[in-house]
């Protein structure tokens, strides 16, 4: 097969929705097809780069609107450049990219759709969020000859038509080393003002009650963004400042590193627009206890009480009370749930009865 993968963001850039569409690309290049990736990039005009022996186009981005890129040439663009391909795998929630490949490619399109309502809570861009959620969403699904849930959470799943593959994790990469863990609480995910639903907000603010219940506990960012001086203003007027060490951008490569040292990591968002929480599933790969908000795909991925704990979203008294308690208790998880090599059958198998069923 000729496949596009067709993705607003991708490697080396993180994300959940970054590393999956960049294992749907191995994946299929490994399995002997032909893997071509289409994103966008930071600049204006469009350039060729290569991602593990693939190639990656990346069209060039005009304006970036709440966290989505965007270009009045991409419709043009794509429907030239999809003409090639014998399947496409398109990626969203972010609009756009993944919605015009849905209605301009003249070969069928397998959509993986990441997750929940993407609502979150902001007056300014929700009107927008409900509308198209509303209007455009179910169109695009109806264009896709196939759709792939990650969590029963996406709201491809409540169509009743997607197949469910949830994300995994390189254990080759992602495993335990037995190494003594420290009294560190770990926060992967980007720190920027547009993602303030990851709920970083709140983990600063149960930093007080924190230090109260475990005085030795320190916490670790991984992430950078815009949001990075004002969280750091809000930890300084707390009186907890010094307890944070930030990390800022880390390699994706690096992270096994981070997880295998912290004693807990945390997800603490506040909408279904997590819809999974790839940060939870790599520390679980890695034998790391976790704590993550009961909202969206979280509980899907995280067992109450046995990979670590739940907590109401937006609470950072639960937050740091579960932070403590799973420090104090030094858990056990088990590491090999979320493998990718238990999801390769079913992505090669859904690509291959979309162009099957194309060609009929």
């Amino acid at each position: 097969m000729r496949v596009a993968v067709v993705t607003p963001r991708f490697a080396p850039d993180p994300g959940g929705v970054e590393q999956y569409a960049a294992w749907v690309a191995r994946t299929l290049r490994d399995h002997g097809h032909d893997v071509t990736v289409i994103t966008t990039g930071r600049a204006r005009r469009s350039s060729e780069t290569s991602y593990d022996g693939i190639p990656v186009l990346r069209l060039g981005t005009w304006l970036t609107l709440s966290n989505t890129p965007l270009n009045p040439l991409w419709a043009w663009q794509l429907r030239r450049l999809l003409r090639r391909f014998d399947v496409v795998n398109a990626h969203a929630p972010v609009p756009g990219l993944a919605d015009l490949a849905a209605f301009l490619s003249p070969a069928p399109v397998v959509l993986t759709y990441h997750s929940g309502s993407l609502v979150k809570g902001d007056h300014r861009v929700d009107p927008l969020l409900r509308a198209y959620e509303r209007h455009v969403l179910p169109r695009v699904f109806r264009r896709s000859a196939a759709l792939v849930a990650v969590s029963p959470v996406s709201l491809a799943h409540a169509t009743g038509r997607a197949r469910l593959i949830p994300p995994g994790v390189d254990t080759g990469v992602f495993t335990p080393t037995g190494e003594p863990r420290e009294r560190r609480v770990l926060y992967v995910g980007r720190v920027e003002q547009s993602s303030r639903w990851k709920g970083l907000q709140v983990l600063v603010d149960a930093l007080p009650q924190l230090r109260a219940l475990a005085p030795d506990a320190r916490l670790t960012i991984v992430g950078a963004g815009d949001d990075v001086v004002p969280l750091q203003k809000r930890a300084a007027d707390l009186g907890v400042a010094d307890l944070i060490d930030w990390a800022g951008h880390v390699d994706h490569a690096e992270l096994p590193a981070y997880y295998r040292r912290a004693g807990v990591t945390v997800l603490p968002s506040l909408t279904e627009a997590e819809s999974f929480g790839m940060a939870l599933a790599e520390a679980i790969a890695c034998g790391c206890p976790v704590v993550g908000s009961a909202v969206g795909g979280i509980p899907y991925v995280v067992r109450d009480g046995v990979d670590g704990r739940l907590v109401p979203p937006g609470d950072p008294a639960a937050l740091a009370e579960a932070l403590a308690g799973v420090l104090d208790e030094a858990m056990t998880v088990e590491p090999g749930r979320w493998g990718w090599e238990q999801r390769v059958e079913d992505t090669v198998q859904v690509m291959g009865d979309v162009m099957r069923e194309a060609v009929r």
